[in-house]
């Protein structure tokens, strides 16, 4: 295998193993507590690192993992106590852990190969260069294959307590009626968060790692309403943001965990615009369609409680209605356009009439507004 290849392998393996974990966080609104544990369990690693003194043992991983636990258990905690936001104590927690992991590092680690500019940025680039060679026979990047073992227990536990997984984030009271743990399938999951990240930033960075955790499935949930389906396009945009971001950095000669991170805020961009549902030009079309809706209800309502009053040519007229509703002229004349062509009203001497069909309209809208 070509480097080039290995390289967009291995993003394309961390942006699914990361995205899957993610779209739950994403659906329990904890997207900032990936953030926070990707840098923290840098504290764990130190403190690893001083027990084994090996940075290649599995014991980091296991120390990172706990330290990511121990983060989330800290945030919830304070929490808690209703003295302090979420965000708040993600805000204390996260930069005491991290702080206290840079402090070891520069006073005790200063001479080890731990670069905290490397833990965070990260760099694709080098990871062809580790190679995994078994009974003599070069396999390829080491990086493939840890990063290919993540994904697949990764997959391994979404697919084993799916259901479980389900039923926590959106009903946790439901999901302790019917006998389901929340709280262990929630320190699970930050369990899997955080053997993912300790196990993808050495070769990707922790801000790619953020990147490709929140961007994906956020993205994702623009497009669908499905679960199953939200995994799966999560998993094919960050494969799709990683393969894109590579060419990118090929193109313009930068960072490529750079390019790939940038590449996913461009995908999710477009997305959060375009999207047929949730985008932002179908939600500005939905607005002014409700807008219209709402006035032309607004004005069918007025016509039949003013209908055969004295008043009626004041309160129908057609030069005056603006300024009874405070409507700009151009907006008034567009709503009794759009009823003129409904048939829902006619013009008698610059005095606006119901048809009745427009009768028939205000009445059922009038019992169902008032059918509770």
């Amino acid at each position: 295998m070509s480097p080039q290849f290995e390289i967009q392998l291995i993003a394309v393996i961390v942006a699914v193993g990361c995205s899957l974990p993610g779209v739950f966080l994403v659906l329990r609104r904890m997207s900032m507590m990936s953030d926070s544990i990707t840098h923290t369990i840098l504290l764990g690693i130190v403190l690893a690192f001083f027990l084994t003194h090996d940075l290649s043992s599995p014991l980091l991983v296991l120390g990172a993992a706990l330290i990511g636990l121990a983060t989330v258990w800290l945030t919830e905690t304070l929490n808690r106590t209703k003295l302090l936001s979420e965000d708040a104590a993600i805000g204390i927690v996260f930069p005491f852990l991290f702080s206290i992991a840079i402090v070891l590092i520069t006073r005790y680690a200063g001479s080890v190969h731990l670069d905290t500019d490397s833990v965070l940025l990260g760099e694709l680039a080098f990871a062809p260069f580790d190679r995994m060679v078994v009974f003599g026979y070069d396999i390829g990047a080491k990086a493939i294959y840890s990063t290919l073992a993540l994904l697949l227990i990764n997959l391994v536990f979404i697919i084993t307590f799916f259901k479980e997984l389900k039923v926590v984030t959106f009903d946790p009271m439901l999901a302790a009626v019917l006998g389901i743990s929340p709280a262990l399938i929630h320190y699970g999951l930050m369990m899997l968060v955080s053997m993912t990240t300790v196990g993808a930033f050495e070769a990707v960075g922790s801000v790619l790692v953020v990147a490709f955790m929140i961007g994906p499935p956020v993205t994702a949930y623009l497009l669908t309403d499905n679960l199953k389906h939200m995994l799966i396009l999560s998993g094919i945009i960050g494969a799709a943001n990683g393969i894109l971001g590579f060419y990118l950095a090929v193109l313009f000669d930068v960072s490529i965990s750079g390019s790939m991170a940038v590449m996913t805020g461009l995908v999710f961009l477009i997305v959060f615009i375009t999207a047929p549902r949730r985008g932002l030009v179908s939600s500005l079309k939905r607005r002014s369609r409700q807008k219209l809706d709402f006035s032309k209800k607004t004005l069918l309502f007025h016509l039949y409680n003013h209908e055969g009053s004295d008043e009626e040519a004041k309160e129908a007229g057609v030069h005056t209605l603006a300024e009874h509703f405070h409507w700009d002229r151009a907006f008034t004349d567009k709503i009794i356009r759009l009823l003129l062509k409904e048939e829902n009203i006619l013009l008698e001497k610059e005095v606006i009439k119901l048809t009745e069909k427009g009768r028939s309209v205000s009445i059922s809208e009038y019992e169902a507004l008032f059918s509770d």
